[in-house]
């Protein structure tokens, strides 16, 4: 591998090089710290046959380790600036797609197939843009997709609802509603100030592993969790209520969930949820 491009000087002058400049629009702050970037590459590359798929590589920097440590990158860009700069950093590689799309439009089960056919373990990594992570890890999570990992950066406060705990000040719906569909492991915290420009917060690095589960609605099962946490500071009874007509009947549901109606959402874990979820989609011929 040539030098890294994950340094202040590097960085400066690629930028300089090919007169670029960060776009806020698209939530760009280039990774500035090698150290930073191949921790997150070894982690995200789980296996020796590995097709990574990159969420927006921005200049390489990300984009050069794990072209490094697996068999194949694919890397999704919407900027149209940087199809030249990637050229010019990570001509080294022979190894390396870009794809010039918005990766929320592209057809990931699709992708996946080509090469999980080919028998690549594909796996996905990023430094996703703040300002779009719920929507680009949602999108991976409902596509179906037969993917190993999902290794991403992104702001340290919504990382922390991602992964939180029950009891947690962080944990929410979202909490659940992530935990049920995947494993989630804090790979390591990353301080804003690696980053150029340096950004106003914090970042993590997450990984994900998806988890089989017996099948349901999943639709509905995630309605009901939302309701649960109608209202942060409601017990448990008075938001479920609001999911059935009947507060005695939502409270003798909770019972049979083994639940204590006065308890609040944010203390009761996944399988709290799914006992009561299995209740709830056994009396919903009734008065709910």
């Amino acid at each position: 591998m040539k030098k890294p491009i994950a340094t202040p000087s590097m960085t400066k002058e690629i930028l300089e090089r090919h007169a670029l400049f960060a776009k806020k629009n698209y939530g760009q702050n280039f990774l500035v710290d090698s150290g930073v970037v191949d921790k997150i590459a070894r982690n995200a590359v789980v296996s020796d046959h590995c097709a990574v798929f990159e969420i927006g590589p921005g200049i390489g920097a990300l984009t050069q380790y794990l072209c490094t440590y697996a068999k194949q990158v694919v890397s999704f860009e919407i900027d149209e600036r940087l199809k030249d700069v990637l050229a010019d950093t990570l001509s080294e590689f022979d190894n390396f797609t870009l794809v010039m799309e918005d990766f929320l439009q592209v057809d990931l089960a699709q992708w996946v197939e080509r090469y999980r056919a080919q028998g690549y373990d594909v796996v996905i990594a990023a430094n996703l843009p703040y300002y779009i992570t719920t929507p680009i890890l949602f999108k991976i999570f409902e596509s179906g997709a037969d993917i190993a990992a999902i290794t991403v950066m992104m702001q340290k406060e919504v990382a922390d609802r991602f992964y939180a705990q029950p009891g947690s000040k962080d944990y929410n719906a979202l909490s659940v509603i992530t935990q049920f569909r995947c494993s989630v492991h804090p790979v390591m915290k990353v301080p804003r100030n690696v980053f150029m420009p340096k950004p106003n917060v914090d970042s993590a690095v997450l990984q994900f592993r998806f988890i089989e589960h017996e099948p349901l609605d999943e639709e509905r099962f995630f309605a009901m969790v939302k309701a649960c946490f109608g209202m942060r500071r409601k017990t448990i009874l008075n938001n479920f209520s609001s999911v059935c007509e009947n507060k005695q009947h939502a409270e003798k549901m909770l019972i049979s969930s083994d639940i204590d109606p006065r308890v609040r959402s944010e203390q009761l874990d996944l399988k709290a949820f799914l006992r009561l979820y299995e209740v709830y989609e056994n009396e919903s011929g009734s008065t709910c």
